[in-house]
């Protein structure tokens, strides 16, 4: 009988034999970097469900979403929500001194918004996809309040 593979990091594991590792030992770098990957597949599903339209407003709302501003800001939104250890994690990715800045971004929103990364992809790489996206769907819905309420 077949395994039953319930993530998708579980799917690409076996689909592509690799082997599967611990998310708590990589570096807060890299989490944050499977995070970004995981997180924009999350906005883009998201934005193509609005309908059918040019791929230029496909990613213009994509970026809306993806940038370091926007990502800074839900997890500010969300922080309450967290368990202590995805805020270990945040915190960890917060303070990674990376080798490049954001282009359009300040270095808190740019750090913020790694820590953000860093506890999405420590939750993928973990095999926890639903919290993942949990988290992203929360944060989305207070951003979006958030942001309708300061255009009033």
């Amino acid at each position: 009988m077949e395994e039953s593979i319930n993530t998708l990091k579980e799917q690409v594991d076996q689909m592509m034999g690799l082997d599967t590792a611990n998310a708590g030992g990589y570096s807060p770098l890299v989490l944050a970097y499977a995070g970004d990957a995981f997180y924009e597949l999350v906005i883009r599903t998201v934005v193509i469900s609005y309908g059918n339209t040019s791929v230029n407003t496909l990613n213009r709302k994509t970026s809306n979403l993806a940038r370091a501003a926007a990502q800074a800001q839900m997890i500010h939104l969300i922080m309450e929500d967290l368990t202590e250890e995805e805020r270990s994690i945040f915190r960890r990715g917060r303070n990674a001194h990376s080798s490049t800045v954001a282009k359009h971004a300040s270095i808190t929103d740019y750090r913020h918004a790694t820590g953000f990364e860093a506890v999405i992809g420590w939750l993928y790489l973990g095999g926890r996809q639903e919290r993942a996206i949990h988290l992203i769907r929360i944060g989305m819905e207070r951003y979006a309040a958030q942001n309708s309420a300061a255009k009033k």
